[in-house]
């Protein structure tokens, strides 16, 4: 909101990424720079290759940067931690764990045990229209209930940051579809901090409040453009014309970064 007071939870700062491969190093990031406030819905785009899930994977923890930080709410990152919560594109479930199992673990790795972790596990399979299926195994699931899984596990940690690397790419294009209204419509019920990365620039513009769009190799931030359509959005937001206007201002630019990949 305008003139609003928000807290930094998240910040990039100046992180460079290098990988040494047989053929020597390979900048995967270079000087990327980032404030994410509470409450922002931002999505990455950018060609492949570009460090998109490197960057998540450092912000998360998973990885180390070369040289720069990440902080989260202050505190330097130096490994992984329940401020953030993340959601991959292949599901990360445990196949031996039901459904409700698979939340609950993310509910007692915060302490909450028992007859209120049940509970409270139930409750958040209820945001996601899947208590009917707690008992089930993820093998009984298809793809798109899987991911409703661990969106909801993620959830259920209350981290101060969901970070979403492509959870929707591996869907095919009805389910997907249906996942990203589930996603806003909690989103804009209780405005968690977001960070997700898609390749789809229609999915960057209906889910996000910001775009960032990376540059090829190496990675850096070429542009941050403000997605100025209001919530609650629907899939008909689709077919406004400001979607559209900004549709092509994005893919414009991203597709000048798959060119330069191309060279």
């Amino acid at each position: 909101m305008a003139g609003e007071e928000r807290d930094l939870i998240v910040k990039i700062d100046n992180v460079r990424k290098v990988y040494n491969t047989r053929k020597g190093e390979m900048v995967a990031l270079n000087g990327v720079n980032l404030d994410i406030y509470e409450n922002e819905f931002i999505c990455v785009v950018g060609p492949s290759g570009c460090g998109k899930s490197t960057l998540l994977n450092i912000i998360a923890g998973l990885h180390d940067a070369t040289s720069g930080a990440v902080y989260c709410k202050g505190k330097k990152v130096t490994g992984t931690g329940t401020e953030r919560g993340v959601v991959f594109q292949q599901y990360a479930l445990f196949p031996w764990l039901t459904v409700k199992k698979n939340v609950m673990f993310a509910l007692e790795m915060k302490g909450i045990k028992g007859k209120q972790a049940e509970d409270e596990a139930m409750k958040y399979l209820a945001k996601v229209d899947l208590t009917k299926f707690a008992d089930h195994y993820p093998k009984e699931l298809s793809g798109g209930m899987k991911q409703r899984v661990a969106i909801a596990r993620a959830y259920a940690a209350n981290p101060e940051v969901l970070l979403m690397d492509e959870p929707f790419g591996a869907l095919d294009a009805q389910t997907r579809t249906q996942l990203q209204t589930e996603l806003l419509e909690t989103w804009e019920k209780d405005r968690k901090t977001c960070f997700f990365i898609t390749h789809d620039v229609e999915e960057a513009i209906i889910l996000a409040q910001k775009v960032i769009i990376m540059s090829a190799r190496p990675g850096r931030i070429k542009s941050i453009v403000n997605i100025d359509i209001p919530y609650p959005r629907t899939q008909e937001t689709k077919m406004t014309p400001r979607f559209l206007e900004l549709k092509n201002e994005i893919w414009s630019q991203v597709y000048q970064e798959y060119l330069e990949v191309r060279k």
